[in-house]
């Protein structure tokens, strides 16, 4: 949860009327809230917030516009695309460089959980010197915790969410870095991808496989990668999709699929659907029928 250290009157996010007064057409939207975790999408047509400092990372995307603010003494400008991160209790305002406004999505991050998702790997918290840039790899673990911000992030999904970001940002400072000289664990590993195989269509707390496995749930993370090339809630969504192939090709309906598949809804399954195999489930199964028509018709 984002908290301010300045006594700053706030509504929703830190902000205050400015001489020109708030628009009629700023919007906030939150992410269902989760403990040091919180995700945001807003946007401001011209001033968004007063000068403000909070014990949290404060690391996002621009969507649109230039969203620009003032920062460690200097006036930092970011355009479409580009990512911001903005370290606890460093002191910055924000306002829209242009008149057509900015929208941007923000996650704001204890340290704590960068701090324990690092642990073995880093002396310290990363400090990335320069509060906007492209930094492509930041930006694509960023992606997926921004899709979706209508659900909230199931146990294995925020882990791998919030281990991807802390890497991420571990990058951007080599001078945090602590030779990690820990081995994989193939035992574990098996272990695990035998627990989440059996278990697909429920969701799967972190806890039940660091009792699996006696790993805290970042180092079995970085071991199961290690060995199977991708991440415990990656292989769990692949294994529901899966399921959900074989059931669509059986002709039941979507809705029904998504449920018994160990999705949220079906819009839950759509979007990791797509993300997989690049067509929304509707039209693979459609496709699937044509084919098997084409087959019978032969």
């Amino acid at each position: 949860m984002q908290r301010n250290l300045d006594p700053i009157r706030k509504a929703g996010l830190e902000r205050s009327c400015s001489a020109y007064g708030p628009s009629p057409r700023d919007w906030l939207r939150r992410a269902p809230a989760q403990p040091g975790f919180e995700r945001i999408e807003a946007f401001f047509e011209g001033h968004a917030y007063d000068p403000h400092r909070h014990d949290t990372y404060a690391i996002g995307v621009t969507a649109s516009g230039l969203q620009c603010f003032g920062y460690r003494g200097q006036h930092v400008a970011s355009s479409t695309g580009q990512v911001i991160v903005v370290h606890p209790d460093e002191r910055h305002d924000g306002h829209s460089g242009a008149p057509q406004g900015f929208r941007y999505h923000m996650l704001y991050l204890e340290p704590r959980l960068v701090r324990d998702a690092l642990r073995g790997k880093a002396q310290g918290l990363p400090f990335v010197r320069h509060a906007v840039g492209d930094y492509p790899a930041l930006r694509a673990a960023l992606d997926p915790v921004f899709a979706g911000m209508e659900h909230r992030l199931e146990p294995l999904e925020h882990d791998q969410a919030l281990l991807g970001v802390a890497e991420a940002l571990l990058a951007l400072d080599p001078s945090a870095r602590r030779e990690d000289v820990g081995a994989s664990c193939a035992i574990a590993v098996e272990r695990t991808r035998e627990f989440l195989d059996a278990r697909y269509d429920r969701v799967v707390a972190s806890e039940e496989l660091e009792a699996v496995t006696g790993l805290d749930r970042y180092a079995l993370s970085r071991h199961f990668r290690a060995r199977l090339g991708t991440s415990p809630y990656r292989y769990l969504t692949m294994r529901r999709l899966d399921r959900a192939r074989e059931l669509m090709r059986a002709g039941k309906a979507l809705a029904e699929v998504a449920h018994a598949s160990g999705f949220a809804d079906q819009s839950h399954m759509t979007r990791q659907f797509k993300a997989a195999f690049g067509l929304p489930p509707g039209r693979w199964q459609a496709l699937q029928k044509g084919s098997d028509a084409t087959r019978r018709a032969g």
